[in-house]
């Protein structure tokens, strides 16, 4: 081996051994589960209901709807930051409204695992949920 190839593996082996950085997570926005998707009498909209769990620190990162979100907490302590407004901390029983277009984000910030049933009322063909960079 020469001498420079020697000098090049002794510094990635003291660049590894001082920690490099670690690449950033997957994103991972919650598990979520659809419970039932209904046409509404007002034409061109459905309703789309889902449940969405959180594992303690688990977050649903910046995202919006094509329509209105109605969230209801089923367990748990989530916060909610919705732009534009203070951030809500809600608990199992809280519910919460989610206008049109509103950039948004939920974050478990408690111990256990948290979970909220969502019921959107959303145009009919447009993507349910649009994921911000």
């Amino acid at each position: 081996m020469t001498a420079s190839c020697c000098i090049a593996s002794g510094l990635l082996l003291l660049a590894f051994s001082l920690g490099a950085p670690a690449a950033p997570p997957a994103a991972n926005h919650g598990e979520r589960t659809q419970l039932s998707r209904h046409d509404l009498s007002i034409p061109g909209y459905e309703e789309i209901q889902m449940r969405v769990g959180l594992k303690p620190g688990e977050v649903a990162a910046r995202h919006r709807h094509p329509g209105e979100e109605i969230i209801y907490v089923t367990a748990g302590t989530i916060r909610y930051d919705l732009d534009g407004q203070p951030a809500q901390t809600l608990h199992a029983g809280n519910v919460l409204f989610v206008p049109t277009g509103t950039i948004h984000s939920a974050t478990n910030v408690g111990t256990t695992d948290a979970a909220e049933i969502g019921t959107y009322i959303v145009p009919k063909g447009k993507p349910l949920v649009e994921w911000m960079p």
